[in-house]
């Protein structure tokens, strides 16, 4: 993709579309016009573009997952089922299979209907564990009806049994699936959405700079289009600008486009809404940034006035019978985690007092719900006196580099950490003994990040309600990239949490963490 420069530059071009960021420097000022030889460009990287579309790419991948999933959950429960000397089938094994793939349409059907399919293309985070609930009442309300459709109309007769067997299965086969079925459309290059971001301010380049740091979100950040940008932050140097906002429709067209993101251009609200309806004749994602989006959470509801759409924003409640739920979670949960976890904690116990002289456990004060301190436990995977030793390496960190933020302490490579302690932050396996501070109330599974005193004075009054709910072992710090967020953002994605709290949020989260730390993306190092 070219820059488009100030007349009379020449702009670089060296990535095509699909495989990274475009190259080349922001200019100061704008053409007034994409001319003849940019759009050229442009026609080319949308010729070498695939020509499936992220969407009918995951739907299909997805339909044929779950067409491979039901078949396998339903020859498995005809495999594991014994059936007793009275059971008579009258249709005999050939015909059950013949009868099950003849349904196989309406369970596609009933799939579609749960918004199975679509989300993917106009959900950029979107993965499998937003479609367990789906699934679930999949796989449990066609199965049920697909039952009493057979006893009602006596084509087959199946055993309860069975049946129960066949949806103890399907539900995570069907599941696994689709994680694979992802997992094969995120390697190919139709699954990359060129993106155009319109507006180039502090929401604009806010938006960027986290569309760059998830790139399994498969988006490929081709630049801006505005009139009046601001000067590009660290990191976003390489980013285009590829013209005014009245120019984005071209750009959406000669550059294969496949979502634009609308935030917070200058533009007159009047000339916003005339860009974004311009593009309803092309095939394009439109995301627009609401303006209150420090308040706006997935759970705010829309709702109307006479026509006018209003977002519902909920207010903070957390009953005592709620909180008992995510308590009575959090210790069945830990409680089996640390029978199952026994052998494996006590084999890194065991390493770690081979590798260095010193304690097994670290711990560390920090600051928990309604603001108790308390001490935080984790495997030691520095140097017994790393503390005393903290001064020797402050100027390792990071976070004093232009563009770190100063409160936060974090060095890449720390010369303190242990051979066996590189490995078990690598994987997280040096979170696991906060499975005790869980049982002892002083943490949750999930739940805000835990911050040491000096982090937490630096907290404003405002989001000091953060503390609401007990720190976590895991949380949407963690999840969308743990010590690379900064830390206002932190902050505003704990109080996000907290405000907007779910029993399924959680279960959502828990999910998501397992991949991040079996991949080593969980962890420091």
């Amino acid at each position: 993709m070219s820059t488009v420069a100030p007349t009379g530059a020449a702009a670089p071009i060296d990535t095509p579309v699909g495989d990274g960021v475009r190259r080349g420097a922001m200019p100061a000022q704008l053409n007034p016009a994409l001319d003849e030889h940019t759009l050229g460009v442009l026609e080319y990287k949308r010729a070498v573009a695939g020509v499936k579309s992220r969407g009918r790419l995951v739907r299909r991948a997805l339909m044929w997952a779950d067409l491979a999933a039901l078949s396998l959950a339903f020859a498995l429960s005809q495999v594991l089922y014994q059936p007793a000397v009275s059971d008579f089938n009258h249709l005999g094994t050939a015909m059950e299979y013949a009868t099950f793939f003849a349904t196989l349409p309406l369970w596609l059907l009933a799939a579609k209907l749960y918004g199975l399919y679509d989300r993917d293309e106009s959900r950029a985070n979107h993965s499998t564990a937003d479609d367990i609930v789906g699934v679930f009442h999949l796989v449990t309300i066609v199965a049920w009806l697909l039952l009493a459709g057979a006893y009602m109309t006596q084509v087959a007769s199946p055993a309860f049994t069975k049946v129960i067997i066949f949806w103890m299965l399907a539900i995570p086969i069907v599941t696994l699936a689709r994680v694979g079925a992802r997992a094969l459309c995120r390697c190919s290059r139709a699954y990359i959405q060129n993106t155009v971001v319109v507006g180039a301010g502090d929401v604009g380049q806010l938006i960027a700079r986290k569309i760059l740091k998830h790139p399994e979100y498969g988006i490929n950040l081709v630049g801006f289009v505005d009139d009046q940008p601001k000067e590009q932050v660290a990191g976003l140097e390489h980013l285009t600008l590829l013209g005014a906002p009245e120019q984005l429709p071209a750009v959406v067209r000669a550059l294969d486009v496949q979502r634009v993101i609308v935030a917070f251009s200058n533009d007159p609200f009047e000339r916003t809404v005339g860009l974004v309806r311009s593009l309803n004749d092309s095939e394009v994602q439109v995301d627009i940034v609401p303006r209150l989006f420090d308040l706006v959470s997935p759970s705010a509801e829309i709702h109307s006035l006479e026509g006018i759409p209003l977002l519902g924003i909920p207010s903070f409640r957390l009953s005592r019978s709620t909180r008992l739920v995510k308590r009575t979670m959090d210790v069945l949960l830990v409680g089996v985690g640390l029978v199952l976890l026994a052998p494996l904690l006590g084999l890194i116990a065991l390493l770690i007092k081979l590798d260095t002289p010193g304690p097994v456990f670290f711990r560390q004060l920090r600051i928990g719900g309604d603001g108790k301190p308390f001490r935080i436990l984790k495997f030691r995977t520095m140097v017994a006196d790393a503390e005393e030793r903290k001064a020797a390496v402050q100027h390792l960190n990071k976070h004093l580099l232009p563009g770190g933020d100063p409160r936060m302490f974090k060095i890449s490579g720390d010369p303190r950490i242990t051979r066996v302690g590189r490995f078990l932050r690598r994987y997280s396996l040096d979170e696991f003994p906060q499975l005790i501070n869980v049982l002892r109330d002083e943490m949750s599974l999930v739940g805000p990040r835990p911050l040491i005193p000096d982090e937490h004075s630096h907290v404003d009054d405002w989001a000091r309600k953060r503390m609401n709910l007990k720190p976590g072992i895991t949380g949407l710090w963690q999840v969308l990239g743990r010590s690379d967020i900064p830390f206002e953002e932190m902050v505003k994605l704990d109080y996000l949490y907290v405000t907007n709290w779910s029993l399924w949020q959680d279960f959502r989260l828990l999910l998501r963490t397992i991949p991040l730390v079996a991949m080593g993306k969980g962890g420091s190092y």
